[in-house]
C-alpha cells in the first residue's frame, strides 16, 4: 500500500554506507561544490579555509584542474594553524611547477618555516621547497637540506634525504660534491628511516661512490634488519654490490664453482674449494655448466659487452684471475650474509628475493640451501608474488638443479594457478626431475593432460618430452605414454571440432621426435607406428613431422626399407588434399628416399617421383612450384645415371651434384647430443624487473666488474677497524629525539586521475533490438578483377573456399599490389591478412541505455527515465541532448511538471518566477554545468506519457548535474548523471584521414587499455543453424552496436581477418571517430579483437585525443562499456 517505505537490498546497501562515512571526509568527493571556494579560501575562519582547501584537493584527485586557484592559496601559506599550512603545502606541491612565479613569492615563508620549532612545519617546507624545481631556488634548497640534514628530529631529516634526488635532478654539476657529501651524513645516521631514505638517496645521486659505503660498511650492515622494507631492498642491492667492486665473488659459491670447469679443476689442485659428490656431477653437465657460465657473464657484463659479445663470431668467456675472488671467511662477506640471513623470512616477498639474490651470488654451496624454504614458502603468496618468484627460481633451478629436485612436489600444479604460473612450474619440474622422482612427476604429468586447458596441456606434453631427453631411463615410459596420446580417439578424424586438441597431438609428435634424435635404431618401432597413424590423423602439421621423420630415417633398420614404397604409393594419392608443409615434405621425403633406396623398388619410386614432380609444378602456389623445381635439377644426375647400368655406380657417386644432394637431403640416423638452452638468453639480476620483461628495463644496472675498487684509500674502511667513539660527534645525530612520532607522519598524494562516474545505481533498459531485416554488413563484389594468380596460401577448409571465391577475396583484401611474391610473404609475417567491409544504415537498431531519473515510489507516482541522444543542438553546438520521458504511474492527474537547474530554483521565490520558454539566454558559466529551460508539462493523466528535450552545457564535468522537479506544487530534488559518451559528436571522415589524424596523434596523445568482452557469446548460440563463417559478422554487429549505442561516435571502418582458421577472430579492428563538443578537437578510437570467436575476447581499446584528461576518461569509459553485459529482456 506504501511502496515509498519499502526497503530494498541496494537501499539497505546504500544506508550502510552511508553510516559508515559518517564524520568523514568522503562526501568531497561525492560533490565537492567548488563554487564557493573562493569565498571560503578568504574567510577569517581556519575552519573554513581547511573545508575550501579539502574540497580543492578532492578536485585535483578527481583530475580537475584548479591552478586558477593558485593566489588565494598561497596567501594562505603563512597561517599559523597546522591544518591549514599542511593542506597548502600539498596544493603547493601539485601546481608548483605549473605556476613557477607565484610559487617563488612564498619562498620567504618556507624559510622562515625552516626555522619553526614544530617538526612537521619544518618537514613540510623543506618538502615543498624541493618540489620547486628552478634553478633559480637550487642552491637556497641545498642550504636547507644541509641544515635539515643535522636536524634533531628524525622526520626532517628522512625529508632531507628524499629531496636530494629532486636536487640532483636539477643537473647541479656544480654542487654534486656537496650533495653527496649529504648523503654520506645521512648514512652515518642512527635511524633506520633515515638510512633507508638516505639509501634510495645514494642510488639516485652517486651509486658508484663505494667510498660512501666503506666507510659505514659494518653501521649499515648493522642496522639492515631493522631499515623499512623498501629500503632494505635498495641498501641490500648496495652491500652487495660494494662487496663485489671491493672483494670480489666467492670461490665457494654457485656463480664462480660452476663458471668454469678449467677453473675449478685449477682451484682444487689448490685445494681451496671443496665440492660435494652431488654438485660437482651437477657441474659436469655440459648443459648446467654452460648455463652458469651464461648466468654468470650475464650478472656482470652490462648492455653493451652483451651486444658485442653476442655478435662477436668468438664468444670467449672471460677469466678471472686469483686476485678477482675471495673466501666466504672473508669478514666482510661474512657480515653481509649474517645480516641478510633474517631477511630471507621477511613478511615482503621483495626482501625476501633481494636476501635470496645476495646468497644465491656470494654464499657457498653448503649454505646457498638456505635460500630454498624462504622462497618456497612465499609461493604461498599472493599470485603476482608468486609469480616474480617462481620466474627467479626458474633460473636457480635451471643452473643448479639440485637445490630444488628434493621439493619437487611444491611445483606441483594447484587449481587455482594461472596459466603463466603453471607454464613456469613445468620448466621448473622438467629441471629438477631425476631418476628417483620422475616417476611421481610423470604421473602427475598424466592428471595435467586432461585439463581442459588444452594450451597447458600442451605444455605438459613439452616437459614430458624434456624429460624423456633428460633421463634416458625413462624415455621409453615417456614414449609409450605420448604414443598413447597420439592413439586416443579424439586424435583421429576431424580434429578441428575441437579446439586446441591439435596444440597437444602437435606437441605430442614434436616430443617424439626430439627424443628419436638421441637414439634413432631404438626407437625404428615408434617410427613405423606413426607412420602407420597416417591415415587417421588429420592435422596438417603432425602428418608433415611424420613424413619429415619417414625421410630422415629411411634407411634405418630393415622394417622402414621395405615399406617406403607403399607409404611413397599413398602419399603420391593423398598429394593434391594436402596442405602446404605436408606438400613441401613429401617432395622431401622422395628425393632422400630417391638417394637412398636401392634394390627392386628403384623402378617404383623413380614413377612416384615423376608423379609427385608432375603435380607439384602444376600446384597453385608458388613455394611448391619452386620447390619441386629445384629438388628435380638437383637429382636430375642421379635419374640420369640409374638408366645405365650397375658398374657406373662408382662414377655416379663422384658426381657433384650427387654428393651436394646427399649433403642437402641426407638423413641422419646417428645419435645426438641432447638439445641445451640457447646459450644467446640473457639472465637479469635476482629480484629485477628485467629479469621479468627479458630486457634490461630502465634503470637497470649489472653487477660491477670484480675487485675494481681501488685499495688505496679503503683499507681502513669496511668499518671493521673502526669503532662507534671515532665517529663524528658534531653531527648532533648521536643525542636523544624526543619528536620520533613524528616519523609517523605520512603525507597525502594526490591523484592525477578521474574516475569515471558509475551508474551503477541506475536502472538500466535494454537496448537489445529485434531482428531487423536488414544486413548490418554489407559485402560488396567488385568483379572486374584479373583471375590470372593466386598469390596467397590455400584455404584452410572446403567451406572458406565454397564461400569466397579467388575474385571475391581479392577484391576484399586491402593491401598494396607488389612486385614479387616473397615480399607477399614477408609481409604477411608482420601483419595479417584483413578484408575492408562496409557497414549498411544500422542507425534503426542502435537504442540508447535508458536511466532512471526519478522512480514512482519518491515521485508520488511520477515516473521520469532519460536517455541521451545523438542530435546535434540548433541553439549551439557546445549542448548535449537529452529525450526525458514522463509518465503518471498513479491514479490522479499531475499538473506543472516542469524540471529546472537547482540554482536557478533556489534563487527565484517560487514556481511562478519560472519561465519555461527555451528562447532564453542561455548564461553559460566557466565552471558549472548549465540547463536550458524545459517546456512544461501542463497537465499529465493517470497512464499517460510526455517526451521532452534537455538542453546541458555539462563541461566535461562528470560529477552529477543538481536539478529540481516541480510537480503539483511539490519540489523533488533529482540528479542527472552525465555520460562522457556524449561529449563528443560523430565526425565522419574517411580511412586515410583517420590514418592521418592517427599518425599525428602518437605518443603521449595515445592511451590503451585491454578488457573482455562476451556479448557476442549470447548473439552466437543464439542462431543453432548458423555457418562457421558468419561467426565474424556476429561479432562486428554486436561490437558495433555496443559502441554506438553507448556513445555518440561515428563508424569509419570495420576490418576483418581473413585467414584458414575460421574461429579465430584475431585481427577484427573497428574504427570510430568523433570530435568533442567544446573545442572540435578530434577523438579517434581503435577496438581490436584478440581470441577466438566461441571465447571471451581481448578486446583492445586506443584513444587518440590531444585532451588528456579527457582522452584518459573517454577510454575508461568505453571499456567499462564493453565489460558490462548487455541486459536483455525477454
Amino acid at each position: 500500500m506504501f511502496p515509498q517505505f519499502g526497503a530494498t537490498a541496494e537501499s539497505l546497501s546504500k544506508a550502510s554506507t552511508a553510516v559508515f562515512r559518517i564524520g568523514t571526509d568522503a562526501h568531497l568527493y561525492d560533490d565537492p561544490e567548488d563554487v564557493n571556494i573562493a569565498s571560503l579560501l578568504d574567510s577569517k575562519f581556519d575552519s573554513e579555509k581547511c573545508e575550501a582547501l579539502k574540497r580543492l584537493l578532492a578536485l585535483i584527485a578527481q583530475g580537475f584542474d584548479v591552478s586558477n586557484f593558485f593566489p588565494q592559496v598561497v596567501k594562505n601559506v603563512a597561517s599559523q594553524s597546522l591544518e591549514v599550512k599542511k593542506l597548502v603545502y600539498l596544493y603547493l606541491l601539485h601546481y608548483a611547477e605549473k605556476r613557477p612565479n607565484e610559487a617563488l613569492l612564498s619562498i620567504n615563508c618556507f624559510q622562515k618555516d625552516l626555522g619553526d620549532t614544530n617538526p612537521l612545519v619544518r618537514a613540510w617546507a623543506l618538502r615543498a621547497m624541493a618540489g620547486i624545481r628552478l634553478h633559480v631556488i637550487a642552491p637556497l634548497v641545498l642550504v636547507a637540506v644541509q641544515k635539515c640534514a643535522r636536524d634533531p628530529s628524525v622526520y626532517v631529516r628522512k625529508c632531507a634525504a628524499n629531496a636530494l634526488p629532486k636536487l640532483h635532478d636539477l643537473r647541479m654539476e656544480e654542487h654534486a660534491s656537496a650533495i653527496e657529501e649529504i648523503v654520506g651524513l645521512l648514512l652515518n645516521d642512527h635511524s633506520p628511516g633515515v638510512v633507508g631514505a638516505a639509501a634510495s638517496a645514494f642510488m639516485s645521486v652517486c651509486p658508484n661512490n663505494f667510498s660512501l659505503i666503506g666507510r659505514n660498511y659494518r653501521r649499515l650492515c648493522e642496522i639492515l634488519p631493522d631499515v623499512e622494507e623498501w629500503g632494505q631492498i635498495i641498501l641490500i642491492g648496495i652491500l652487495l654490490r660494494y662487496v663485489i667492486a671491493r672483494h670480489g665473488l666467492v670461490k665457494e659459491s654457485v656463480m664462480f664453482s660452476l663458471y668454469n670447469n678449467k677453473d675449478i679443476d685449477n682451484l682444487e689442485e689448490d685445494g681451496s674449494c671443496v665440492t660435494s659428490n652431488e654438485d660437482a656431477a651437477y657441474a659436469i653437465d655440459k648443459s648446467v655448466s654452460e648455463l652458469a657460465n651464461m648466468i654468470f657473464q650475464c650478472y656482470i657484463e652490462g648492455p653493451d659487452e652483451y651486444l658485442s659479445r653476442s655478435s662477436s663470431t668468438n664468444r670467449v668467456a672471460p677469466k678471472l684471475d686469483v686476485s678477482q675472488y675471495t673466501s666466504c671467511s672473508n669478514d666482510v662477506v661474512k657480515i653481509l650474509l649474517q645480516c641478510t640471513s633474517p631477511l630471507l623470512w621477511s613478511n615482503n616477498s621483495a626482501v625476501v628475493l633481494a636476501a635470496a639474490g645476495v646468497h644465491w651470488i656470494m654464499a657457498s654451496k653448503e649454505y646457498v640451501k638456505r635460500i630454498v624454504k624462504p622462497l618456497l614458502f612465499v609461493l604461498r603468496s599472493s599470485s603476482a608474488s608468486r609469480y616474480v618468484v617462481l620466474c627467479n627460481i626458474q633460473v636457480f633451478a635451471k643452473a643448479m638443479p639440485s637445490l630444488f629436485a628434493p621439493h619437487y612436489q611444491d611445483f606441483f600444479i594447484c587449481s587455482s594457478d594461472s596459466y603463466q604460473i603453471k607454464a613456469l612450474k613445468l620448466d621448473i619440474l622438467s629441471s629438477i626431475a631425476t631418476d628417483s622422482s620422475i616417476s611421481f612427476i610423470y604421473k602427475e604429468f598424466q592428471d595435467y593432460i586432461r585439463d581442459p586447458d588444452r594450451r597447458f596441456a600442451a605444455d605438459t606434453v613439452a616437459a614430458i618430452g624434456l624429460c624423456a631427453q633428460r633421463l634416458p631411463k625413462m624415455a621409453t615410459s615417456c614414449l609409450e605414454g605420448l604414443l598413447t596420446l597420439v592413439r586416443q580417439e579424439f586424435f583421429c578424424g576431424e580434429i578441428r571440432s575441437l579446439d586446441g586438441e591439435e596444440v597437444v597431438l602437435i606437441q605430442a609428435i614434436i616430443s617424439i621426435k626430439s627424443t628419436i634424435k638421441l637414439e634413432p635404431p631404438i626407437y625404428e618401432k615408434v617410427i613405423i607406428q606413426l607412420v602407420r597413424s597416417l591415415d587417421k590423423i588429420k592435422v596438417s602439421a603432425a602428418r608433415a613431422m611424420i613424413i619429415w621423420m619417414l625421410g630422415e630415417y629411411c634407411s634405418l633398420g630393415k622394417i622402414i626399407p621395405r615399406m617406403l614404397s607403399t607409404v611413397l604409393k599413398y602419399l603420391a594419392r593423398c598429394f593434391t588434399s594436402e596442405a602446404l608443409e605436408a606438400k613441401l615434405q613429401i617432395l622431401n621425403t622422395t628425393a632422400k628416399v630417391l638417394l637412398c633406396i636401392k634394390g627392386e623398388d628403384i623402378l617404383t619410386v623413380r614413377k612416384i617421383w615423376s608423379y609427385v614432380i608432375e603435380l607439384a609444378e602444376c600446384d597453385l602456389n608458388y613455394d611448391i612450384r619452386d620447390r619441386s623445381r629445384f629438388l628435380k635439377k638437383l637429382l636430375s644426375s642421379n635419374l640420369e645415371s640409374q638408366h645405365g647400368e650397375e658398374e657406373n655406380s662408382e662414377s655416379q657417386k663422384r658426381d657433384q651434384s650427387y654428393v651436394l644432394a646427399e649433403c642437402i637431403l641426407g638423413g641422419l640416423t646417428k645419435a645426438v647430443t641432447v638439445p641445451s638452452e640457447p646459450i644467446d638468453y640473457r639472465f637479469y639480476l635476482p629480484g629485477s624487473l628485467s629479469q621479468l620483461v627479458f630486457h634490461a628495463a630502465p634503470g637497470y644496472e649489472p653487477l660491477p666488474k670484480p675487485c675494481s675498487l681501488p685499495y688505496t684509500d679503503l683499507d681502513e674502511f669496511d668499518g671493521a677497524a673502526k669503532s662507534d667513539s671515532d665517529e663524528e660527534d658534531d653531527l648532533g645525530t648521536s643525542r636523544s629525539l624526543d619528536e620520533e612520532s613524528a616519523s609517523d607522519y605520512s603525507s597525502e598524494q594526490s591523484i592525477t586521475g578521474s574516475d569515471e562516474v558509475s551508474g551503477g545505481d541506475e536502472s538500466v533498459s535494454g537496448n537489445e533490438g529485434e531482428d531487423n531485416a536488414d544486413p548490418l554488413i554489407q559485402i560488396s563484389d567488385t568483379g572486374n578483377v584479373s583471375d590470372n594468380q593466386n598469390g596467397g596460401a590455400p584455404s584452410g577448409t572446403a567451406g572458406f573456399r565454397d564461400l569466397m571465391s579467388t575474385k571475391s577475396l581479392e577484391s576484399w583484401l586491402d593491401e598494396p599490389t607488389r612486385s614479387s611474391k616473397g615480399s607477399e610473404i614477408e609481409h604477411s609475417q608482420v601483419r595479417r591478412s584483413s578484408a575492408r567491409i562496409t557497414i549498411g544504415n544500422i542507425g534503426s537498431r542502435v537504442k540508447p541505455k535508458c536511466y532512471t531519473l526519478l522512480d514512482p515510489a519518491n515521485g508520488n507516482g511520477l515516473k521520469v527515465n532519460y536517455s541521451f541522444s545523438s542530435e546535434t543542438s540548433s541553439i549551439s553546438s557546445h549542448l548535449v541532448c537529452l529525450e526525458v520521458l514522463f509518465e503518471n504511474c498513479s491514479l490522479e492527474p499531475m499538473f506543472d511538471i516542469v524540471l529546472i537547474d537547482e540554482d536557478y530554483s533556489k534563487n527565484s521565490g517560487s514556481t511562478d518566477q519560472i519561465s519555461p520558454t527555451t528562447e532564453n539566454t542561455l548564461k553559460f558559466h566557466i565552471d558549472k554545468p548549465a540547463l536550458v529551460s524545459m517546456e512544461e508539462i501542463p497537465s499529465l493523466e493517470p497512464g499517460q506519457t510526455a517526451n521532452r528535450t534537455l538542453l546541458v552545457h555539462f563541461h566535461h564535468h562528470l560529477l552529477p548535474l543538481k536539478l529540481a522537479l516541480f510537480c503539483n506544487d511539490k519540489k523533488f530534488p533529482v540528479k542527472l548523471r552525465p555520460d562522457i559518451g556524449y561529449f563528443v559528436k560523430p565526425h565522419p571522415i574517411s580511412i586515410e584521414d583517420f590514418r592521418d589524424k592517427e599518425s599525428h596523434l602518437p605518443g603521449m596523445f595515445e592511451y590503451v587499455r585491454s578488457c573482455t568482452f562476451t556479448d557476442h557469446i549470447l548473439e552466437l548460440n543464439k542462431g543453432s543453424n548458423s555457418l562457421t563463417e558468419d561467426k565474424f559478422l556476429v561479432i562486428c554487429e554486436t561490437l558495433a552496436l555496443k559502441m554506438l549505442s553507448n556513445a555518440n561516435l561515428s563508424l569509419v571502418s570495420v576490418d576483418m581477418p581473413v585467414a584458414a582458421n575460421l574461429d579465430d577472430a584475431s585481427g577484427l579492428c573497428l574504427r570510430f571517430s568523433s570530435e568533442i563538443l567544446s573545442n572540435s578537437i578530434p577523438c579517434l578510437i581503435t577496438v581490436t579483437v584478440e581470441g577466438k570467436c566461441s571465447d571471451p575476447l581481448i578486446v583492445s581499446v586506443k584513444v587518440n585525443c590531444e585532451e588528456t584528461v579527457f582522452g584518459l576518461n573517454f577510454l575508461n569509459r568505453v571499456v567499462n562499456v564493453l565489460v558490462e553485459p548487455s541486459v536483455t529482456h525477454l
